[in-house]
């Protein structure tokens, strides 16, 4: 007998089956789809879940406007000559072999380098070369396999997502059958013989079974989908112990009703489905609340420097600039927002967007994207859009780039939950077995409200709304942080690592004499605009401190992270920076924080930096010197060692003359010996040491260095405020773990009346959800506490 159900997409064929390969396919798009991936080798998408396909549907000519320069200009957020990027929002994602295929895209078409997915806003970005295709080809794509794209021409953006229902659907469904089965119930609940006549029995109990079925197999689907697909991966996830008690409670009551045995359970099995939709409705509402202030509200404290009308230049916020400002980039700058180049050369290093390494030269005219990385001196540019706030934050967390901190390290969910289900299958287990010997009519309802009332929901949800609400309180204290899994890290560490200048030296207020040759008029000349390029404290401060003078396009501009500049003009050749880097090999031992100077290979001076530390600086080593090895990791030279000493605890570390590769040496040493490394820095000379570090915090003030190796940002006036951020992560745990104890004491007594047999499957249903929730206010009231304490 022929299966007459569609192989790719499951659907009844009726009376048309196609046969190809001894397989159905209800249509010729599926039949196509299934011939594509059979000829790239990729049947084993069908592995991953039987039928998972969509049904193509008619798009020739559909997206032909994707052929107008306008509309992808508006759609995709890079485009070069080799590559674009695009994220699109695709519907149909609903498992893994959705997220497998659409991350193999190159073999379908081997012009698209790269496909990402994310899972939970359903969106694939998809990078591929221009020269060979185009964005209507990868649409068509998508579309020929079942993955049709969603694209709003009204604003023509390819993201735009509709409302996701589906949950108040179900809780809708769930509430309809819960109180029409109890409304059925009611008669033989108070036994009124004369009303509940023996003939009617047996129409409301089928009444009930019928009103239970799509509370069962719709609103109840997405439990018994998670655990199958956990049990499938050999997990043992949080929906077993739900989908076991629901399956049960249905089967039981459907067979009392066939043998005519009993009503059922069909009105405690709706109400505890409805329960527990209430409850994840709550923390979905809430859940979004949270994410919705970090994706919006938690702009990079990063400034940008404008250029007004009277050729001053001014640093703002990069979420005040609007269209049409004129906006300054220096070397090592990021750039914060499409726009268009007006003076200097560019060479941008769009790595942080593509993954490609290689830089692109710009003029005058072209366009530039944001996320690109100016690494050739100074530029302007005029801005065509406002700063997007959740591409940037994409841009931070871009596993492109971003090495993965989290590789190796288990969360305290996880450490302390990874049992617990295990723990309650066992009791559940015992206790039926123990009353089915005793009194097998208590045996069901005890099994039932074993694994309702010990559901670890609440478990699951003290970190995210712990974290999730620090995460929003530290951002409004200018403290950003790039996910929760920081927050736990921070709580660990053991050991704070501090870069010296720009960290715990303040580019305002400090002092630079000139001692040596005097510098001709066109020397001194390079010598601002060179310095006008650089992203280094002390080049930014002595830019600070020379006289004005003419802006002008350097011929030539290099600068060599940790070294110094080399930058020209005409006939001028100036390095700028360490004494070996100008070639003074005599000035080497200094003990001061000096710049040197040599012009057409010619030694002229130096200048002498008197540092100027932040205020609260002792203050705060001296907060930490009592639970932290304390280090001073910089790669100036010992000038500052006194000064130091006497400013910081004397169980400090102090080491100088140290290059950005020493540092980063330094501390996966110190790891390797057990020390959970906290790395502070200036984003510039110490991205690797950022990047090695368990947890490294950038400082910024008024820069717009932006380093996707730090793990989060510190606004450089809330510098003397970290011992109290720390300290909050670590109390965030503590919150974490009374809320655990919580949990357990709760599920200690549940259980307890639960495995006695007093405990009614519909009452563990009511008191779950109402454990989530009162978890849920907990871990909210207390973090906000937290909060009211740091301000």
């Amino acid at each position: 007998m022929q299966n007459n159900t569609c192989f790719h997409c499951g659907d009844g064929c009726g009376n048309h089956t196609i046969r190809y390969q001894e397989k159905s396919f209800c249509c010729n798009g599926c039949k196509t789809v299934f011939e594509i991936f059979n000829e790239n080798d990729l049947t084993c998408y069908y592995d991953l879940q039987s039928s998972p396909g969509a049904i193509p549907k008619e798009i020739e000519g559909k997206y032909d406007f994707l052929s107008q320069q306008n509309i992808i200009e508006k759609l995709t957020e890079f485009r070069s000559d080799s590559i674009e990027i695009t994220t699109l929002y695709i519907p149909h994602i609903h498992c893994s072999s959705c997220i497998w295929i659409l991350e193999n895209l190159n073999k379908l078409n081997p012009k698209i380098s790269d496909s990402q997915v994310n899972f939970g806003k359903k969106t694939v970005r998809v990078t591929y070369n221009p020269e060979a295709t185009d964005l209507k080809s990868i649409v068509l794509l998508l579309s020929s396999i079942g993955y049709e794209p969603y694209i709003s021409l009204d604003d023509f953006k390819s993201g735009k997502k509709h409302i996701n229902r589906t949950l108040i659907y179900k809780l809708g469904v769930a509430g309809f059958g819960f109180g029409n089965i109890m409304f059925l119930s009611f008669p033989e609940y108070f036994e009124v013989n004369e009303f509940w006549l023996e003939q009617y029995k047996p129409l409301f109990r089928w009444l009930m079974f019928v009103l239970t079925v799509p509370v069962v197999f719709y609103s109840a689907q997405d439990y018994f989908i998670s655990a199958y697909k956990g049990l499938k991966a050999k997990l043992l996830n949080i929906d077993v112990p739900i989908a076991l008690g629901v399956s049960v409670l249905f089967i039981r009551s459907t067979i009392e009703i066939m043998l005519d045995l009993g009503s059922g359970f069909f009105d405690s099995l709706a109400g505890l489905v409805f329960f527990l939709l209430v409850g994840k409705f709550f923390q979905q509402k809430t859940y979004d609340f949270l994410s919705f202030e970090r994706d919006y509200k938690s702009y990079f404290p990063i400034a940008i420097t404008k250029i007004d009308k009277n050729g001053n230049e001014n640093s703002i916020q990069v979420y005040d600039i609007k269209k049409g400002d004129r906006l300054l980039i220096r070397n090592e700058e990021l750039i914060p927002v499409d726009g268009i180049l007006i003076n200097g050369k560019a060479k941008i290093d769009y790595s942080f967007v593509t993954g490609e390494s290689q830089t692109v030269s710009k003029h005058s005219g072209d366009k530039l994207f944001a996320g690109g990385k100016q690494t050739a001196g100074v530029i302007e540019l005029e801005a065509i859009k406002s700063v997007e706030q959740s591409y940037l934050t994409q841009l931070w967390s871009n596993d492109v780039f971003n090495k993965n901190k989290e590789d190796g390290f288990t969360t305290i969910t996880n450490n302390i939950s990874k049992h617990f289900t295990i723990a309650i299958l066992t009791i559940a287990a015992i206790a039926t077995t123990f009353w089915l010997f005793t009194d097998a009519s208590k045996a069901l309802n005890v099994f039932t409200a074993v694994l309702i009332i010990a559901c670890p929901c609440a478990i699951a949800l003290s970190a995210p709304f712990t974290f999730g609400n620090l995460l929003r309180i530290f951002g409004k204290l200018k403290f950003y942080i790039k996910n929760a899994c920081v927050i736990e890290q921070l709580a660990q560490i053991n050991t704070i690592i501090f870069d010296k200048t720009g960290t715990i030296t303040s580019n305002k207020n400090c002092n630079a004499e000139y001692d040596g040759e005097s510098l001709s008029d066109s020397e001194s000349l390079v010598l601002k605009n060179s310095l006008r390029g650089s992203n280094h404290p002390l080049s930014r401060t002595l830019y600070s401190i020379l006289d004005e003078h003419n802006i002008i396009s350097l011929d030539r501009f290099d600068e060599h992270i940790g070294k110094g500049i080399e930058a020209g003009h005409e006939d001028v050749n100036l390095r700028i920076g360490s004494a070996s880097f100008v070639g003074n090999l005599e000035n080497t031992s200094v003990l001061n924080t000096t710049v040197h100077i040599s012009s057409n290979n010619v030694y002229k001076g130096k200048f002498t930096f008197y540092n100027s530390y932040r205020k609260g600086v002792s203050k705060l080593f001296n907060q930490l010197k009592e639970q932290f090895d304390l280090v001073i990791l910089s790669g100036d030279n010992e000038g500052e060692r006194e000064n130091l000493k006497k400013l910081l605890p004397s169980k400090t570390k102090l080491i100088f003359n140290q290059k950005p590769e020493d540092k980063l040496e330094f501390i996966k040493y110190h790891q390797s010996e057990g020390a959970k490394v906290l790395m502070i820095g200036d984003g510039l000379n110490d991205a690797g040491a950022l990047a090695q570090s368990d947890v490294g915090i950038a400082i910024s003030e008024d820069v717009n260095v932006f380093s996707p190796a730090c793990d989060a940002i510190l606004d450089a006036t809330k510098f003397k405020e970290l011992y109290p951020y720390i300290k909050a992560s670590k109390s965030a745990i503590k919150i974490i773990k009374w809320s655990f104890l919580l949990s357990f004491i709760y599920n200690i007594i549940g259980l307890y009346f639960a495995v006695t047999g007093h405990l009614a499957p519909v009452v563990a249903a009511i008191l779950m959800p109402l454990s989530s929730i009162s978890i849920v206010v907990f871990t909210t009231v207390c973090t906000n506490i937290l909060g009211r304490r740091l301000k």
